[in-house]
């Protein structure tokens, strides 16, 4: 009898569902044993700083990796958005699993609510150490504090609650896949045309070692083909402006009869955090690599690439 697929995953309640949905998946395919192994990353040891002031990338990533390539476990799940673009040596992407929510749920308190764009009071203080999100939201509403904001979804609901913050910025596929009680709370799902997700938010990755034949019969079919080709294209366009964690961008494609659309938004901030502009394109292609180039050239017109 062959041994169970061991399954890397952060410890958070957020990965840990994450794991759990993946080894679900798999039993449900026929590889009913598994074992999830927790491993502990830079980014959950370090909560002090927001993202954009750690040194390096792949903070969420880098120890399951490692633990990949040391034998200790078999798979490891990320969320999409946290992945870096190069993907390690002896390392491979074997599933994208299929995209839930995509978009940003903005949290607030009930006194917080306001007019306007974001439905919040002018002056208000808003929770999110991540550069797109706020840089999208100092460009429409420059009165908005911005307020580092790190930990794992109920540790972020408790602050707020606390009165730290006004309002709370999430992923709302996370939020949905806990489901926590938010009836305090208004509560909206930010539209595209207002605040752009991070490029593979909402779909989770699936990594093994590139030699493992067994890990890749097993996760192969986790793979959604059209979650795979869209998310690879805001990738795409990730890789292209040689970003990562820091950098401010926002991406979504689409793919309508054949012809594949890119809506993109990038954004630059002062120091500080307060003031911010944003560069937005919607642009369309045969495929997705045509895509995210033509996205490239219409947000920085002098690259060639």
């Amino acid at each position: 009898m062959s041994r169970p697929l061991r399954v890397g995953t952060r410890g958070s309640e957020l990965a840990l569902w994450q794991a759990r949905r993946v080894a679900a998946l798999l039993a449900d395919r026929g590889y009913p044993e598994t074992e999830l192994v927790v491993v502990h990353t830079a980014g959950d040891r370090d909560k002090s700083r927001a993202l954009h002031e750690l040194p390096g990338s792949g903070f969420f990533t880098r120890e399951l990796q490692r633990a990949l390539l040391d034998d200790e476990v078999d798979l490891v799940v990320h969320s999409l958005k946290d992945l870096p673009i190069d993907e390690p040596e002896g390392l491979a992407l074997a599933a994208v699993c299929e995209r839930e929510d995509v978009r940003d749920l903005l949290l607030s308190l009930p006194g917080a609510h306001g007019d306007g764009p974001l439905g919040l009071r002018p002056g208000a203080r808003l929770g999110t150490s991540s550069l797109r999100r706020a840089a999208q939201v100092l460009a429409i509403r420059p009165d908005i504090t911005i307020g580092a904001l790190r930990g794992n979804v109920p540790s972020r609901l408790r602050r707020l609650r606390d009165g730290e913050y006004d309002a709370i910025m999430l992923a709302a596929a996370g939020v949905g896949r806990l489901e926590p009680d938010l009836s305090d709370l208004v509560s909206t799902a930010l539209p595209l045309e207002t605040v752009l997700p991070a490029p593979g938010q909402g779909a989770l990755a699936v990594e093994i070692r590139a030699n493992d034949i067994r890990a890749l019969g097993a996760t192969a079919p986790l793979n959604d083909a059209g979650t795979a080709e869209a998310t690879g294209c805001e990738r795409a366009l990730l890789g292209l402006l040689g970003g990562g964690c820091h950098l401010p961008l926002g991406a979504h494609a689409t793919r309508d009869d054949g012809v594949w659309h890119l809506a993109a938004a990038l954004g630059e901030l002062d120091e500080a955090v307060t003031t911010a502009s944003v560069t937005r394109v919607l642009v369309s292609g045969p495929d997705a690599g045509a895509c995210a180039r033509a996205a490239l050239r219409a947000l920085r017109p002098t690259d060639r690439t």
